[in-house]
C-alpha cells in the first residue's frame, strides 16, 4: 500500500486545503503543537493512518479517525431540572395529616 491513497471525499480542516490522500492527513498531525499530538483521538487517527498506508487496512477507517479528531463531539452536562423527582406527590395523603 502506500501513502499517496486518495479519500473517497477530501476532509476539510478548519484552517487551510483539505486533506485529500494519507500523506496529507499524516503531515497535518505532524504538524500539531505537542500537546494536541498527544491528544489519544489523534493519536488513534494516526494509527488508522499508519494502518491503511503500511498494512492494508480501509481507507475508511483512516478518514473516520480524522474526521473524529478533527471534529470532537461536545462533553454531555447534565443538569437537574429541579431538586424535587417530578414523579413524587406534592399532596398528602389523609392518613399522614
Amino acid at each position: 500500500m502506500s501513502w499517496d491513497l486518495r479519500f473517497p471525499e477530501p476532509i476539510a480542516v478548519p484552517h487551510g486545503k483539505p486533506l485529500v490522500t494519507l500523506h496529507d492527513a499524516g503531515d497535518y498531525i505532524t504538524q500539531l503543537p505537542a500537546d494536541q499530538h498527544d491528544h489519544p483521538a489523534w493519536q488513534a487517527a494516526m494509527h488508522v493512518l499508519i494502518q491503511a498506508a503500511d498494512h492494508g487496512g480501509p481507507i475508511e477507517f483512516a478518514r473516520l479517525g480524522m474526521v473524529q479528531a478533527l471534529w470532537p463531539k461536545p462533553e454531555p452536562v447534565y443538569r437537574a431540572a429541579s431538586k424535587e423527582p417530578k414523579w413524587r406527590n406534592t399532596y398528602r395523603l389523609a392518613r399522614d395529616r
